[in-house]
């Protein structure tokens, strides 16, 4: 089935291929099918000398991620390439057991890195048997953050595949956040640090949440037990947020945002010894600017910090399986709330919710932790103000397995389009990509040549 998607302009067209849903499974109870929806665009394509750049998609509808991977676009013409952009089973369109996907663990089975790679190398196999010309083409796979991860002989962009287990400091992530808005403004860190204090003591009062509520314009009003912690973990991932798409100009990845939006947002933080009330206020200037950058939204929601393009409800069951990537806070080399991280008690949460039980040893298992040096053709870039570089690769580990570092990129700035106002280290960074993947393809161009 093929059709113009007239929506995403009109470069590309939508593709559905049927997928196994217990693909690469070694019991497979009953043999089902499912729809793979997936992007391409051809018009840059020269046979037999081209490439076919496959975008490994992530938790989110793959449209979202096809808007914002300029850097495909701009590089295929320059490789002669085919762009394909896959969409991860059970997020966007590509949902196994359509409406009754997420109900339970039982269909929430099969929601994992491994199957995701199988439809990948699936959806190749398929390609290069029906577009003409194609059995010996190269595919470099490209893949930002989750997607990154998925990425093989690939440009793997923020892609943290060490922050599992015990391989980097559990808090090193929130260390990385805290000096993106110290950087930012004057007293901007301290400032959110005493907040948390703030906020204790004011929902320790139905008066105080009551002013929380109404200070912050919440849709739904806070109630004394669990919503002050809930209240502050929305704000956490507000900061969180802020710092991953900390770009030099206007975006709308996550929201709708202001070129370098910490700095805007640090404009509010410059007094952390207010009172509680005062530095509360502010606070809720800082966050009304990510939440209500058009001035569109009447109210500020706590269950949604993100585009709903994301697929958060699949991404948390993967956090709960196999995703398990420890985190921690001190509250002192960080702007965090103290938190340890407690994996008994983070069991006990997905269990709660899902019924299962995360394996925090698991993608150290199946994909190698650190012991990758006998794999090649990887370029692994992050960009310094990024938090999720805390578990990425940001040294040469062979002479194929590339890191690249971006002082001035926020989370995969490099995939995203060229822009006037791009940091010199993010061009920089896009040149070496190409020089790497045009280097590739020659040695794979040679390779084929003397085994014709």
């Amino acid at each position: 089935m093929v059709a113009p998607a007239e929506d995403l302009g009109p470069q590309y067209y939508v593709l559905y291929m049927t997928g196994d849903i217990a693909s690469y499974r070694l019991v497979i109870p009953a043999y089902r099918t499912f729809k793979q929806r997936y992007l391409i665009a051809d018009q840059h394509w020269k046979r037999d000398v081209g490439s076919i750049l496959f975008y490994t998609g992530n938790e989110g509808d793959i449209t979202l991620f096809a808007n914002n991977t300029g850097f495909m676009w701009n590089v295929a013409e320059e490789l002669d390439a085919i762009l394909v952009f896959a969409e991860h089973r059970y997020y966007g369109e590509s949902l196994p057991f359509g409406n009754k996907s997420f109900t339970d663990a039982k269909h929430l089975n099969y929601l994992t890195s491994e199957q995701a790679l199988a439809d990948f190398a699936v959806l190749v196999q398929h390609l290069k048997a029906t577009i003409p010309g194609t059995q010996q083409t190269p595919v470099i796979a490209i893949g930002g953050s989750y997607g990154g991860m998925l990425a093989a002989w690939a440009l793997a962009a923020s892609a943290p595949i060490w922050q599992f287990d015990s391989l980097v400091p559990c808090g090193t992530f929130y260390s990385i956040v805290t000096q993106d808005f110290k950087k930012s403004g004057n007293c901007c860190s301290e400032s959110i640090r005493n907040s948390w204090a703030a906020i204790n003591r004011l929902a320790a009062t139905e008066e105080g949440l009551h002013w929380l509520s109404c200070t912050f314009r919440l849709c739904t009003p806070l109630k004394k037990g669990t919503d002050a912690a809930v209240f502050k973990g929305w704000l956490s991932e507000t900061w969180i947020n802020l710092a991953m798409v900390d770009y030099p100009y206007k975006a709308d990845f996550l929201q709708p945002l202001p070129a370098w939006p910490i700095q805007a947002v640090c404009k509010y933080l410059k007094n952390p010894k207010l009172p509680d009330k005062l530095l509360l206020q502010n606070i809720f200037q800082a966050v009304n600017l990510y939440y209500n950058y058009t001035g569109h939204a009447s109210c500020l929601n706590l269950t949604q910090t993100a585009t709903k393009s994301l697929g958060t409800k699949g991404w948390y069951y993967q956090a709960c399986t196999e995703m398990v990537m420890p985190m921690c806070s001190d509250g002192v080399n960080d702007m965090f709330e103290p938190q340890k991280w407690d994996f008994h008690k983070y069991s006990e949460e997905c269990f709660k919710i899902w019924g299962v039980r995360p394996r925090p040893s698991w993608i150290l298992t199946s994909y190698g932790g650190k012991n990758i040096s006998a794999h090649s053709n990887i370029i692994f870039s992050n960009g310094g103000l990024d938090p999720w570089s805390a578990g990425g690769v940001t040294k040469n580990i062979t002479d194929t397995l590339v890191a690249i570092l971006i002082p001035e990129g926020a989370h995969h700035l490099d995939l995203r389009s060229n822009s006037p106002f791009d940091p010199v280290s993010v061009l920089q960074a896009r040149l070496l990509e190409v020089h790497y993947m045009r280097l590739w393809l020659q040695q794979h161009r040679r390779y084929i040549k003397h085994h014709k």
